[in-house]
């Protein structure tokens, strides 16, 4: 006979005592309660930035060494690592290989519901196994609770093979935290809804991800200034952006921005450094390759 699981023990499903005549309230007041809770996230998330900037260093060192980010969960979990991850590519032009989100139940559970996979602790595994999991990457394993079996699977088989693993979780001693090399444990307290976590607990991991992923963008080069200097030029609306881009840091006109950025083959960071240099395409890139795709050095290292 299995052990009850005594989920009313876990913050994430408490009942929280400033919404209790929610179901009573008028529109507004609806709002105001969930709006009130919502406010209680950010300063959770502040308080684990130690912890957050752990799993950044992880993931800068996995891509040093050839290395993937790697988001895995199940249900709400699962699908927030799944946006952050396919949101990289045409933000920072890195390869869809480089950073990945795998949920339980594949990618048709994104749009429909699975929810008896994330009782596996063998999918959490086999899910690592089928994406060959290696020593240079690192995982960061999601689940609000804390104790999803599927993410459970995961970080020990991630564990076992060497990676760098991290449990994101939303309750204090989480038992998937004792899988993970490291843990990022952001308590934001019972929700409006009791248990359900695609809210507050939600909205702080999808910040969280979102941090982990702009800061390791930041650290390999693929921001200059505070601007996606290496956004994918795959649309009107991302063209126009690239060429804003380079106006911006090259005070360029209109015209020249989009010219150059047309003869550095649509890559900004080309055409930028053609423009501050007065290079070519051809030498742009060599500095730039030179400079391991850091703009700024790319810049000191030309000699005229």
């Amino acid at each position: 006979m299995s052990e009850p699981l005594n989920l009313h023990r876990l913050t994430t499903e408490s009942r929280n005592s400033q919404t209790v005549e929610i179901h009573k309230a008028n529109t507004l007041g609806i709002l105001k309660m969930i709006n009130n809770e919502d406010m209680k996230i950010a300063a959770a998330v502040q308080e684990v930035l130690p912890d957050i900037k752990t799993a950044v260093d992880c993931a800068y060192e996995s891509f040093q060494n050839g290395g993937r980010l790697i988001y895995t969960g199940a249900g709400t979990s699962g699908r927030l690592g799944v946006m952050d991850a396919v949101e990289c590519p045409p933000t920072y032009s890195v390869s869809p290989d480089q950073v990945i989100g795998i949920m339980a139940g594949g990618p048709k559970a994104f749009l429909q519901a699975a929810e008896g996979i994330e009782d596996s602790e063998e999918a959490g595994a086999e899910d690592l196994r089928n994406i060959q999991l290696t020593s240079n990457d690192t995982v960061i394993a999601i689940a609000a609770s804390g104790r999803t079996p599927y993410a459970a699977g995961a970080l020990r088989y991630a564990r076992k093979v060497g990676a760098h693993t991290i449990a994101l979780t939303c309750n204090e001693n989480s038992a998937i935290s004792k899988d993970a090399d490291h843990s990022i444990e952001v308590v934001v307290g019972p929700e409006a809804i009791t248990g359900s976590t695609r809210m507050k607990a939600a909205t702080a991991h999808k910040m969280i991800l979102n941090m982990i992923s702009t800061a390791v963008m930041v650290k390999i080069g693929k921001v200059y200034e505070n601007l996606m200097v290496d956004v994918n030029v795959s649309n009107k609306k991302l063209k126009e952006r690239a060429i804003s881009i380079i106006q911006s840091l090259t005070n360029a006109s209109y015209d020249t921005a989009r010219y150059t950025l047309e003869q550095a083959d649509h890559h900004v960071k080309t055409a930028i450094v053609m423009l501050k240099t007065s290079t070519d395409q051809k030498q742009a890139k060599t500095l730039l390759d030179e400079a391991n795709g850091f703009i700024d050095k790319a810049i000191e290292h030309y000699h005229p």
